[in-house]
C-alpha cells in the first residue's frame, strides 16, 4: 500500500513539474518574430532601392554583350 502511495505522489509531483514548464514563457513569442520580420523587409527593400541605381547600366551592358557576340557569328 505504500508504494502505491509513493507512486501516487510521485505521479502527482510530475504532474505538478510538466504543468509548470508549460506555463513556463520563454523564448520568441509573436512581437518578436514581426519585429524581425520587419527589420528583414527593411533591409531587404533598403538593397532593393541601392541595386535598382545600377540595374539599368548593367542590362544595357548585358544587352551589348550579347548584341555584339551576335554580331560575330
Amino acid at each position: 500500500m505504500k508504494f502505491i502511495v509513493a507512486l501516487q505522489n510521485r505521479m502527482e509531483a510530475l504532474k505538478a513539474q510538466a504543468l509548470g514548464c508549460l506555463k513556463k514563457k520563454e523564448g520568441q513569442n509573436t512581437i518578436e518574430y514581426v519585429l524581425m520580420l520587419v527589420v528583414v523587409v527593411g533591409v531587404a527593400g533598403l538593397a532593393g532601392v541601392l541595386i535598382k541605381k545600377f540595374m539599368p547600366d548593367l542590362f544595357e551592358q548585358v544587352k551589348g554583350k550579347i548584341t555584339g557576340s551576335m554580331n560575330e557569328m
